[in-house]
């Protein structure tokens, strides 16, 4: 999992040479940072990176750079968990379930989160 802060870092003090491009995985990036290091170009492009990165939010990075962060993963759980419980409690009102069993299926829910 990549780090915002390493690679402000990262970018700050190596990312004229794309070091940073290849600790967020992209080679290619990086790799033409190095190749044309000589040219300056790639510094200036790092320091535009470094406020890019300074500035982004950890959600914005870790949706980027991390796939989805935990925080979502979680909130989908929740989301999943809560229309299970929903569903869980029809059943037990229609009388398809009997109260230890609603009770037991409940708790095996909440102990997902």
């Amino acid at each position: 999992m990549k780090n915002r802060g390493i690679t402000v870092l990262l970018c700050f003090f190596l990312g004229a040479f794309g070091v940073h491009r290849l600790y967020l995985g992209q080679v290619t990036a990086g790799l033409l940072y190095f190749l044309f290091f000589w040219t300056g170009i790639p510094f200036l492009l790092a320091i535009l990176d470094f406020f890019i990165f300074l500035f982004m939010s950890d959600a914005d990075f870790d949706r980027r750079f991390n796939g989805t962060t935990g925080l979502i993963n979680k909130i989908h759980s929740a989301a999943d968990t809560t229309s299970a419980l929903a569903e869980l409690k029809n059943l037990y009102d229609m009388g398809a379930l009997t109260a230890e069993e609603y009770e037991q299926k409940r708790r095996k829910l909440l102990d997902r989160l």
